[in-house]
């Protein structure tokens, strides 16, 4: 089994969000309209999910920056981003290693519409639960960030097998609780979560399924 790491959780708290606001704002019409992964999801009011995910230069840099060196990437290395959104994240990698290798795919083709030029030929729309294009061990590393708790069960499994075949090192950020507390606001703010899972029941899944990677938890504290 892989480390217990936080790239991301310094940028997931400095957002403030009103837990109640959501929960009781028609939340069951906002969640079948972000379901559907478009415009609205990404860029339509607040309701639906992001309410605007626009580009921020540096925002990412962080993360990149922590997956580089904690990695070892260099100009020569492959990456694989599941369920990478508009795909900033693979942005920022290639501004800092130009030459690196990377692919990106999404069930959203709204969202890959909106990726940056510097990565948009190296896109395509897939799902995190079917087989995966590669052959084994051809990426350095594995990425999915905020995307596996959108999948039930029984999908779950073949994403993180195909996430475990692809590459030989990989990382999961996704969203879990520690307390009631953040349970709580996790049910009030998830949009789209199928898998409402606390910190030990995803690593006891990832050890039955097979996951070797490392892990990542953002809460809503």
């Amino acid at each position: 089994m892989g480390e217990l790491v936080q790239f991301v959780t310094p940028i997931h708290r400095a957002t403030k969000r009103a837990y109640i606001d959501r929960m009781i704002d028609q939340k069951v019409d906002c969640m079948i309209k972000a379901k559907q992964y478009g415009s609205d999801y990404w860029d339509g009011n607040r309701r639906y999910g992001y309410g605007g995910y626009k580009y921020i230069p540096g925002w990412w840099e962080p993360v990149a920056e922590a997956l580089i060196n904690y990695y070892g990437l260099s100009n020569h290395s492959r990456i694989l981003d599941v369920g990478c959104g508009k795909a900033y994240l693979l942005h920022e990698l290639k501004q800092l290693l130009p030459q690196l290798e990377i692919v990106g795919f999404d069930i959203s083709s709204y969202a890959l519409s909106k990726a940056k030029s510097s990565v948009c030929d190296s896109l395509f729309i897939h799902y995190a639960q079917d087989t995966y294009p590669f052959p084994d061990q051809y990426f350095d590393l594995v990425i999915s960030l905020g995307c596996f708790h959108n999948l039930r069960l029984f999908e779950l499994e073949t994403a993180l097998k195909e996430v475990e075949r692809a590459g030989k090192n990989g990382y999961i950020m996704l969203e879990s609780y520690r307390n009631e507390q953040e349970l709580f606001n996790l049910q009030c703010w998830a949009l789209t979560c199928e898998s409402f899972f606390d910190q030990q029941e995803w690593i006891w899944l990832y050890k039955h399924f097979g996951y070797t990677g490392d892990y990542e938890f953002i809460y809503f504290e």
